[in-house]
């Protein structure tokens, strides 16, 4: 006997009621072709769904009385998954990564940050910029300010400040949005191939050729041999 209501490990956002399962007494019907059918009971809207072969599949049920639409309800659930994956498509743009900075960092290591924040960019996500400052590093401000204005330079091609580089409290933060992928550059970051690493040299690619080869060797050139003698004193004696 299948149950009226969802089972308590089940998501409620899953459960739907179809046909028999509705307690309404009146539903507001959809059509198949998607028309308003306007509201009518439960039993009439049933036979309307014999009639076409199809469910009634209740899709607003905290609606007064409960909305209803006749289709099959494997189409319903396909089209239904289906919205949900193209939303989550979308989820990236919500998604916000942080990078730390500070007023002497080290340019190898600015060009790092800067290096993870147009990955990010170029997967569609924010970039929160955070620069703090420690002890006497807040008599010069300035200094912050300067590596707030490389790092967005340098990420120019790939996203834009949402609002001015602003001071708050011990530091200064500032938020970057992906630009447009029509408008943005490619990330020179990609990773291709084998990690993304530089191809080896000839060298370097097998293990044996850094050291020559035993085949490679010249052989020592030397005269053959009598009888396993290389001076053989008998070689010019006759034989009587």
């Amino acid at each position: 006997m299948s149950r009226p209501f969802p089972s308590r490990n089940s998501p409620s956002d899953s459960f739907v009621r179809v046909n028999g399962k509705i307690r309404a007494r009146e539903v507001r019907v959809i059509g198949v072709d998607g028309t308003q059918l306007g509201v009518i009971s439960l039993n009439e809207a049933l036979n309307l769904a014999r009639q076409h072969g199809v469910d009634l599949v209740e899709i607003a049920a905290a609606a007064v009385p409960p909305v209803c639409r006749l289709v099959n309800l494997g189409k319903f659930r396909y089209e239904k998954a289906k919205k949900e994956k193209d939303s989550k498509k979308h989820q990236h743009a919500s998604m916000v990564k942080e990078d730390q900075l500070s007023p002497r960092i080290d340019p190898h290591d600015l060009g790092i940050k800067v290096q993870h924040a147009i990955g990010f960019l170029c997967e569609d996500m924010k970039v929160k910029v955070a620069l703090k400052f420690r002890g006497r590093e807040m008599a010069h401000q300035e200094f912050g300010f300067e590596v707030i204005k490389k790092f967005l330079e340098s990420i120019a091609p790939f996203g834009q400040p949402d609002f001015q580089p602003k001071l708050i409290g011990r530091g200064i933060n500032v938020m970057i949005s992906p630009l447009p992928r029509n408008k943005r550059a490619k990330n020179p970051y990609a990773v291709e191939g084998d990690g993304g690493r530089a191809p080896a040299s000839p060298a370097a690619a097998s293990p044996h050729s850094a050291k020559p080869s035993q085949s490679s060797k010249v052989p020592v050139a030397s005269e053959p041999s009598t009888d396993g003698f290389v001076n053989n004193p008998f070689d010019k004696i006759e034989a009587k």
